[in-house]
């Protein structure tokens, strides 16, 4: 505990300059002296103010599900970690160094929509209403920080038990940006929360975020379901408790995710690499030796949706040496009635939006 504070004492000038040049970076937007771009088709930002883990991509897939039988629907992403430069539209066989994971997955599970990666979300946007002018709805996942687009819906994610109000500034904390800049959301989605959210839980957590005039608070959460096979989505799998999981992943926060296992498993083996880790020969190989070491015979590996794209791309090799590799789906529920009123308040975004 002293080690760490002593870090955080250590890093303390790095987060100050760093705070600073945001704040002249936001100044320049809020000035006017740098100006967002609005768009004349509705655009609605998911974001977080921390690095990763609240939640982003299966917020995104709740956004689609809602809107996907009733609009065309876009999803821009920068494709992150991808090896390629510039524009593109993402197809489904496309592999994770030219588009990124999550772009990817968002095109493999809802083919029907369109999914575009660019580091320039101001210039690309103008790219799909080109390609598709009958695009209704864009959104521009993980791009609270990129302002030179300004959202018409902005959504900023934070998970319940680490609230961005409780964290510090890179590198001191997790934060990209001041707390105070929370105030350019209009919906702040509380994720990750527990099962039993009691209501004495929920308004703490309210007075926690203190959200202001303008901005709607909801809360979420996470529902898993049965796992299926990589290599064969028809193969399903229920967890049981006399089951040994070797979980490999490489996301952002695992935490929520091995808690939950740990509640159904009495045996959980975690390989945890960084977030969006391009998996190589030698990790599958430690993979595969840990999975033999396992002496239970009910064993499988399972990693995320994410993970999956990744590990796919190793399919011969899991496919050689028979790896059981199967796949849990998530979706985001909303706690109690918050479902109906966060549909409805995205419903009415899109219904009264002015040009």
């Amino acid at each position: 505990m002293i080690q760490n504070w002593l870090l955080k004492i250590l890093l303390l000038p790095f987060s100050i300059i760093y705070g600073l040049v945001i704040s002249l970076r936001n100044s320049f937007y809020d000035s006017k002296i740098l100006r967002a771009t609005k768009f004349n088709v509705p655009v609605i930002g998911v974001g977080n103010l921390s690095i990763g883990g609240a939640g982003k991509t299966p917020h995104i897939e709740y956004l689609i599900m809602l809107l996907k039988d009733y609009i065309d629907v876009a999803v821009l992403s920068r494709g992150y970690k991808r090896k390629s430069k510039g524009f593109s539209f993402v197809e489904v066989m496309d592999s994770v160094s030219k588009s990124g994971d999550e772009p990817i997955q968002f095109k493999r599970k809802y083919r029907g929509i369109t999914v575009a990666v660019a580091e320039s979300r101001v210039t690309a946007i103008p790219e799909i209403i080109k390609a598709y002018p009958d695009t209704s709805c864009i959104l521009l996942d993980d791009a609270f920080q990129h302002r030179s687009v300004k959202p018409g819906l902005n959504i900023l994610l934070t998970e319940f038990d680490k609230p961005y109000t409780q964290d510090s500034l890179l590198p001191v904390g997790r934060l990209r940006e001041w707390k105070s800049d929370a105030k350019r959301a209009n919906a702040i989605i509380i994720t990750k929360c527990s099962e039993q959210l009691s209501i004495e839980d929920r308004r703490k957590m309210e007075l926690e975020i203190n959200p202001l005039s303008h901005q709607r608070l909801f809360f979420s959460k996470y529902t898993y379901y049965p796992p299926y096979l990589l290599l064969d989505g028809r193969k399903r799998i229920n967890l049981s408790s006399d089951l040994t999981v070797i979980l490999l992943s490489a996301i952002a926060s695992n935490e929520y995710l091995v808690s939950y296992l740990e509640g159904i498993t009495d045996d959980v083996i975690s390989y945890k690499f960084e977030d969006h880790h391009y998996f190589n020969e030698r990790d599958l190989n430690t993979l595969k030796q840990g999975f033999e070491n396992v002496e239970n015979d009910k064993k499988i590996i399972l990693t995320t949706e994410k993970d999956a794209v990744r590990l796919f791309e190793h399919r011969e090799f899991i496919s050689k040496q028979k790896l059981p590799v199967f796949i849990l789906p998530i979706a985001v529920t909303f706690m109690d009635d918050d479902a109906a009123k966060f549909n409805s308040y995205v419903k009415a975004y899109l219904l009264n939006v002015k040009y």
